[in-house]
């Protein structure tokens, strides 16, 4: 694997993010994440997961710059191939928690709201979904897992204004669970996971399904016209513009 390393200890899988500097999800990235989710899923052996990243980066999101050059089939490709990521990440049924250890918008902030609890590290980061400013429509089923957690007023608002938050106003609306500081992240997640890891498995498992039901039928439900309007919008001379901007900016740092 490339883009993600894997360690497993006393039936605990840690996946930590491992691509670049800033963690941006590609395709090479999402296939790897979702197979070995896909794998993890099957495992007897593995009770939990840890998904991790970088000191300052748990994912920046998606990655534009390879998004921006892609042709028209390459970018609907990689967009069904993102919503069938979230679609597998919602329904995955053991605990999953997100260790995020730096900022965390768009992309990143996803597969963080897919997971059973956030953890947070303490300082100057960013999580949240910031698409509508950048000219990207969010579909439905990534509207609904941000509402699952922080509730549909606030979904909208922070949606409709791309609010990025900080970890304490993150806490504050239930978008993440713990801030902690960043040396001790990890062990703060383990302690958590490993209380799930202790309930009956079976109980947990299902408890969690039955309580994700709707979101799981919305992320699994056919995205195509969804799709569609965010492919036009994609293409279209204002959002490429915001993008060439934005990408622009990125290759100056």
């Amino acid at each position: 694997m490339n883009t993600i390393k894997v360690s497993v200890k006393d039936h605990l899988a840690i996946i930590t993010l491992d691509r670049g500097k800033s963690n941006a999800l590609n395709a090479e990235m999402i296939t790897e994440l979702n197979d070995m989710l896909k794998n993890i899923s099957t495992d007897q052996n593995i009770a939990g997961v840890i998904i991790t990243g970088k000191e300052h980066f748990f994912s920046a999101g998606l990655d534009l710059i390879e998004l921006y050059n892609y042709g028209e089939e390459e970018v609907k490709s990689f967009w069904n191939l993102f919503l069938d990521f979230v679609a597998s990440i919602i329904s995955f049924k053991k605990p999953i928690v997100a260790a995020v250890n730096g900022h965390s918008p768009a992309g990143g902030c996803v597969i963080a709201l897919a997971c059973d609890y956030r953890i947070m590290s303490e300082g100057k980061y960013i999580i949240g979904l910031n698409e509508v400013p950048v000219g990207i429509i969010v579909p439905n089923s990534i509207f609904q897992l941000y509402s699952f957690w922080i509730g549909q007023a606030h979904a909208s608002r922070s949606l409709l204004e791309g609010k990025l938050f900080s970890p304490e106003e993150a806490h504050q609306i239930g978008l993440v669970d713990e801030i902690v500081n960043p040396a001790s992240i990890l062990t703060a997640a383990e302690r958590k996971i490993r209380k799930y890891m202790a309930m009956e498995r079976n109980t947990w498992e299902q408890s969690k399904l039955n309580i994700r039901k709707n979101l799981i039928a919305t992320a699994s439900a056919d995205q195509s016209e969804s799709l569609e309007a965010m492919l036009k919008q994609w293409w279209s001379p204002s959002t490429r513009s915001i993008l060439k901007t934005i990408i622009d900016n990125l290759q100056k740092k």
